[in-house]
């Protein structure tokens, strides 16, 4: 199958599953590239808890933070369904800094992050990422604004969805809107997942410790089925906010090769739950991989 026609099929399956997408593979040896509008804006939810996590373990190496410092944690007492770890909690707790950006990473807990953020506000991870001339992904914000949109508040999933999908045109939903809200593009992740693999401006032990994290992503139901085996090492995170489902992570191979992937995707069903999507975002991930891998 020539290059045009593999992504005019993957373009219409995913127009056909309902899915907006940013989708880039990238060769992290060569820089050679095969993606689908790669350059789309989205909201990035808890993707940016990479920054976040580099940010503090940056700021841990120099000398500002001490890991192992303990710090109070309130509850978030989220109930609805989601969220995970210190998000569940009901009563305060004491943490170290470093068992935090575990818990925001691994686990994608918001509560963790925000006490991680409370340390390094988002200007500060932002300025980071301008220092090492990441110049694509924004952070404007802590985590808790994405678990209190006006969708919350409906009273059915459904509704939330719709008005999710609606506020991508009208801007209602600031969380979703990508002029307010902490934003990037397949393409600007990739470049942030090269950064952390290959040597960049980003300190090596900082950058090892982020793929160490990144490898125990506990979150695994998206592009893990077609990029996890015993003989390569998927490394990601995902993020998820309404009709967003995201996933970025690397692809090691036992010959050596390495594949920088980000799938961005914003979903035009109003359903909650839709393994279908997650399943064809992954499948597109995986034949863009194999064609770029082949070729």
């Amino acid at each position: 199958m020539t290059t045009e026609h593999l992504l005019q099929t993957l373009r219409q399956d995913l127009a056909d599953g309902g899915l907006r997408a940013g989708i880039l593979v990238r060769d992290l040896h060569t820089g050679d590239e095969l993606g689908i509008d790669p350059d789309v804006q989205l909201p990035s939810a808890s993707l940016v808890k990479i920054p976040l996590a580099l940010a503090t373990l940056e700021r841990i190496r120099r000398g500002d933070l001490d890991g192992s410092t303990t710090v109070e944690v309130q509850p978030g007492r989220i109930t609805a369904p989601g969220p995970t770890g210190l998000s569940r909690f009901r009563h305060p707790s004491w943490i170290a800094i470093e068992d935090l950006v575990y818990l925001s990473t691994c686990l994608s807990d918001g509560t963790a992050a925000d006490a991680l953020f409370a340390l390094t506000p988002p200007a500060y991870v932002a300025g980071l990422l301008r220092e090492w001339n990441l110049d694509g992904i924004s952070i404007r914000h802590t985590m808790h604004p994405l678990t209190d949109t006006p969708a919350d508040h409906l009273p059915e999933p459904g509704l939330a969805q719709a008005l999710a999908i609606d506020a991508g045109s009208n801007g209602r939903v600031p969380q979703l809107d990508t002029t307010r809200a902490s934003s990037g593009s397949a393409r600007a992740h990739v470049d942030l997942l090269q950064a952390i693999w290959t040597p960049s401006r980003i300190h090596p032990d900082v950058a090892a410790a982020v793929r160490t994290l990144m490898a125990h992503n506990v979150h695994r139901q998206r592009l893990t089925p077609d990029f996890s085996s015993d003989a390569t090492t998927w490394s990601s995170k995902t993020g998820t906010l309404l009709n967003l489902r995201h996933e970025i992570g690397v692809a090691e191979h036992p010959d050596g090769q390495r594949y920088a992937i980000a799938a961005l995707t914003a979903s035009q069903v109003p359903a909650a739950v839709q393994p279908a999507a997650e399943a064809l975002m992954s499948t597109t991930a995986r034949a863009l991989h194999d064609h770029l891998r082949q070729h």
